[in-house]
Order: structure tokens, then C-alpha cells, then sequence
């Protein structure tokens, strides 16, 4: 009897890391050129004075300044340096976002991971990630994960369309899951830093690598 047991907790105990370290079972690899990563950062200043790019290691490291302009002249928006991922941008399916995030610890009051609406929309996300004093938070919201400082950890965020719901995973580990959303007409993905409305730090910082989209129909 103790080894009937013993075997069925090893099976529940396997289907539970299968499940975990496999997020992206069933979904489909999306092609991601580096044309698809379109950066907006402070219009008055170069690029390469708020992104960097190292081809070699793969790492993009965004920062901005909490007195910087806005992306353009057009948008009264807070500062931001971020990707937008072009190529890409979906109103059905279930779609994953996965990457390997970095925030130096000083960052606070910044987005550093958001799932976008259509331009012009009632709402303009869908999902953001804030960064406050080390905590990473859904919105200003429901604590994601403690202690994100100076450490990489890989962030998986699945948004099924079709159900309205949003899961977001650290580590592999569910930390929210099937999340009610409100839907709208069109969805893509962004990441970098975006400078929010409170407990913001002089200078915001995260770096990325290995940014990789998935999808799958219904």
C-alpha cells in the first residue's frame, strides 16, 4: 500500500514539474527579426543614449530618466525607453510572451513588461508589470514576485483571448494565473522600462534577453 502511495504522489509530483518547466508544450515558435523590435525612447535625445544592444551576450538594456521627454511630441505619456514588438500584434488565439528579465536594484515605479491594447482604445493594456523597491507587482497592485533585484528570472506571461484571461509565471512557478481581463480589439507585447506614477526612482533601469513569442489557435 505505502508504494501504491508513494508511486501515485511521484506521478502528481512529475505532472506538476512537467507543468511547470514546459509552459510553452502545444504552442508555436513566432519568427522574431530584429526589425519586429521597434524602440521608443525620449524623442530629444539618440537611441543609443537611453538602449543598448549587445549582440554578442543578446542583452538589451533600457533606462530613462524620471524628467525625460515623452517617446515623441505627439503623446503627453510619462518617459519610457521600451520595445514594442512589431509583426506581431493579435486579437485571437492564445498568445505567451517569454524573456529573461534583470532590474538593478535603485529601479522603482516603472513598468517593465506589458501586454498593449489598440492605439486609440477605451484601455490602453491589457496587463502591466511595475517594479516598486524590489517587488514586482500586477499594475500597482497584487505583489508577483518579491525580491527581483540584481538577479535574471524568466518571466512568462500567456494571454488567452478568447477566455479574457492573462497568467503570468516567474521562474516557471504560477504567480497569477487566469487573471480576468477585459477584451478589446487588438493586443501586442512590450517590454523595457516605462516610468509610472508613484515611488519612482530617479533613474529606472531593466535589461532583457532571449525574448522569444509563441502562439496557438483555439
Amino acid at each position: 500500500m505505502a508504494l501504491v502511495v508513494l508511486v501515485l504522489c511521484m506521478v502528481v509530483v512529475s505532472k506538476l514539474a512537467a507543468a511547470a518547466g514546459d509552459l510553452t508544450a502545444g504552442f508555436t515558435k513566432v519568427d522574431l527579426p530584429e526589425g519586429n523590435f521597434v524602440v521608443q525612447s525620449p524623442y530629444d535625445v539618440p537611441e543609443n543614449q537611453r538602449y543598448t544592444y549587445d549582440v554578442a551576450t543578446g542583452v538589451r538594456t533600457f533606462w530613462v530618466y524620471a524628467d525625460d521627454k515623452p517617446f515623441n511630441t505627439v503623446t503627453p505619456t510619462n518617459p519610457r525607453t521600451e520595445v514594442r514588438l512589431t509583426g506581431h500584434d493579435y486579437s485571437s488565439g492564445v498568445w505567451q510572451f517569454e524573456g529573461y528579465g534583470y532590474v538593478p536594484s535603485g529601479t522603482s515605479g516603472a513598468s517593465v513588461m506589458q501586454i498593449h491594447n489598440e492605439d486609440g482604445g477605451a484601455r490602453a493594456t491589457t496587463l502591466m508589470l511595475h517594479v516598486y523597491n524590489g517587488t514586482l507587482r500586477h499594475y500597482s497592485g497584487a505583489v508577483v514576485e518579491d525580491g527581483v533585484y540584481d538577479k535574471w528570472f524568466r518571466l512568462n506571461v500567456v494571454h488567452d483571448v478568447g477566455a479574457s484571461t492573462v497568467a503570468v509565471y516567474v521562474d516557471g512557478a504560477p504567480r497569477l494565473v487566469d487573471v480576468a481581463v477585459k477584451p478589446t480589439a487588438l493586443h501586442y507585447f512590450k517590454f523595457g522600462v516605462y516610468v509610472q506614477h508613484h515611488d519612482v526612482s530617479v533613474r529606472v533601469e531593466s535589461r532583457w534577453r532571449n525574448i522569444t513569442v509563441y502562439s496557438k489557435p483555439y
